[in-house]
């Protein structure tokens, strides 16, 4: 087995002490790369990059290339399985994702398969392989998949939506149906995770993108219960090795006590919540992930390294933090300000971790 040369990721996420806070970015395999761009265009299009295991493992090591990052994240899409289970997924330029055949009624989500992750997703599990050989024990290899409220939202709607008309008429009108389709998805994302897993993945995100759209009982009942069905049925790596599991519920800072209590790892916090006060909540049940607004990345490297210096001091001294964004980097960055970060983010936490 290739012995990790870097693993202050993995012990961040399991609150033992580290020498600096480690740090990877959302989207950090993406178009605010140049070198990502070529290997779009040399790809074709975004799903034929995703679903060759070669390009997949190139992208997602390029900004490994340029930056100090301490994980790497596989790259792909968190649709991949409501493609596999036959709904045809496509991206309509300027629209972004779109599915040619939506779920629209309890028979369409009584029909649908649940995917066998390696002969129906076997182009991810490829891509995973692929990218823990090329590492070679660089940095640890994140997994990750949509939760199930986020899924059923593109599958209702047909691709992405303002308001989750569909989504929501389904929550009060036909509340069985929407919870016999996210049942059936958190059988699937648990079966797709658990194949990440074994093929190499040594922690697993799930990204509840619109979870945050939910009332409060909404969240708990249909978002939040389908997320701990899955925590709770993900294997152990390879020699019983603890794989940490994140969960990302954007614009869910008002769920961190109940979402602590799901058995995670960590929970991953965007940028309307203070650190701080986060950590106060949660205490020493789970680490935390975030989490700077994307947009300081147009800001100057001054102003950059001075929004990461009041987050470090917010979560103040010790372990349990891994510094992210509060959700995807965006394309228009320039790749010198991302290095700024990350630079900031090794320096200016070290005296956080000294006496530990």
């Amino acid at each position: 087995m290739t012995v990790l040369k870097n693993d202050r990721f993995l012990r961040a996420l399991l609150k033992q002490p580290v020498d600096v806070t480690p740090v990877w970015m959302m989207r950090q395999a993406g178009r605010y790369l140049p070198e990502y761009r070529a290997t779009r265009a040399r790809a074709g299009d975004f799903m034929q990059l995703c679903k060759s295991p070669e390009l997949a493992c190139e992208v997602t090591l390029q900004p490994l290339e340029r930056y100090p990052l301490d994980a790497a994240i596989l790259f792909s899409d968190i649709l991949t399985i409501p493609d596999a289970m036959g709904l045809g997924l496509y991206f309509e330029p300027g629209e972004g994702p779109r599915f040619r055949k939506p779920v629209r009624s309890r028979a369409d989500i009584d029909a649908l398969p649940v995917p066998d992750p390696e002969a129906d997703l076997g182009y991810v599990m490829a891509a995973v392989r692929t990218i823990r050989r090329e590492l070679n024990g660089r940095v640890p290899l994140i997994g990750f998949s949509g939760s199930p409220w986020t899924l059923a939202t593109y599958m209702l709607e047909g691709g992405s939506s303002r308001d989750f008309r569909r989504s929501k008429v389904m929550l009060y009108e036909q509340p069985e149906a929407l919870h016999a389709l996210l049942d059936k998805l958190a059988r699937a994302v648990t079966a797709y995770l658990n194949a990440q897993i074994r093929a190499g993945a040594q922690a697993v995100q799930i990204f509840d993108t619109w979870g945050g759209s939910l009332s409060d009982v909404a969240y708990q009942a249909f978002s939040l219960a389908y997320m701990r069905q899955i925590v709770a049925g993900l294997i152990a790596g390879p020699e019983g090795h603890p794989v940490p599991v994140i969960l990302f519920t954007k614009n869910g800072g008002q769920w961190l006590e109940v979402m602590a209590d799901s058995g995670a790892s960590a929970l991953g916090l965007d940028w309307t919540c203070d650190i701080g006060q986060a950590r106060t909540r949660v205490g020493d049940r789970v680490a935390l992930q975030g989490n700077m607004d994307p947009t300081v990345l147009y800001a100057s490297p001054a102003v950059i390294r001075a929004e990461v210096a009041r987050i470090l001091a917010s979560y103040g001294p010790g372990s349990g933090h891994v510094f992210n964004l509060g959700h995807g980097i965006t394309p228009e960055v320039d790749p010198a300000h991302a290095g700024a970060f990350i630079d900031a983010v090794h320096e200016l936490s070290a005296p956080y971790h000294a006496s530990r």
